[in-house]
């Protein structure tokens, strides 16, 4: 028994849904906590609103969970008829504020509450679903306006997050991750054009994720790792 616990937001959907049975079937933690906004989580968790992340994290406090690791598997792509933008004449106010809400608002403040719960002298790791499309540097094609956006700027609070905590647990390691093309319902408008093998089931998904986190030091801090160890730029 390691003592160890782990907590996986966005538990019901197809990734973490995969990184949380990983991890159950792995044995490194002795505590892994599911938390979601449905399904089993013992308490409801909505990113998007400040008062439910707070009272989630309360509930590990209460409970004396001290976690190694936190997994944000959370995103939005498209809800309903809304997709991403394929021209400037596609964009919404609302729409552009819901992929920031979800997508860099929410994960930022899971870290604004998870981060304080976790080992303040032992190694942690605080990790984000993000996409390899958030690069701004990579960016040749251009669209996808809010989701692009979003996801640049949860790389950017990834950044900031990594300095600021790096003060306080030199042992800590924050990232972003790019996850590959799953087959989740997040992508199913997009899976056509995925080439032949690029297309991941969410079980290989979470080991390529996982075994890329757990190889990853101090010094990785604050960069985004694609699923197979690459690094991502800005």
């Amino acid at each position: 028994m390691t003592g160890r616990s782990a907590v996986v937001i966005g538990a019901s959907g197809g990734i973490g849904g995969a990184i949380a049975d990983t991890l159950d079937a792995g044995g490194e933690y002795d505590t892994v906590v599911r938390l979601s906004r449905s399904g089993n989580s013992p308490i409801p968790i909505d990113l998007t609103r400040e008062d439910s992340t707070c009272e989630a994290a309360h509930w590990l406090k209460d409970r004396e969970i001290t976690p190694s690791l936190v997994f944000v598997a959370t995103g939005l792509l498209h809800e309903g008829a809304r997709g991403p933008e394929k021209s400037l004449r596609q964009l919404d106010a609302d729409w552009l504020l819901k992929n920031f809400q979800v997508n860099a608002i929410g994960p930022a403040l899971a870290a604004k509450y998870f981060l304080p719960l976790m080992e303040k002298k032992e190694p942690i790791r605080f990790a984000a679903l993000s996409a390899r499309v958030g690069s701004i540097s990579d960016n040749r094609l251009g669209g996808w306006h809010g989701y692009r956006a979003s996801k640049a700027a949860l790389n950017m609070m990834i950044r900031n997050l990594s300095i600021e905590w790096s003060r306080k647990n030199e042992k800590s390691i924050i990232v972003a991750l790019h996850p590959g093309t799953v087959d989740t319902e997040l992508s199913v408008p997009f899976q056509a054009n995925v080439p032949p093998g690029k297309l991941f089931n969410p079980g290989r998904a979470a080991r390529q994720l996982l075994t890329v986190l757990e190889a990853l030091k101090p010094a990785d801090s604050g960069k985004i790792f694609a699923w197979d160890g690459t690094e991502i730029a800005p």
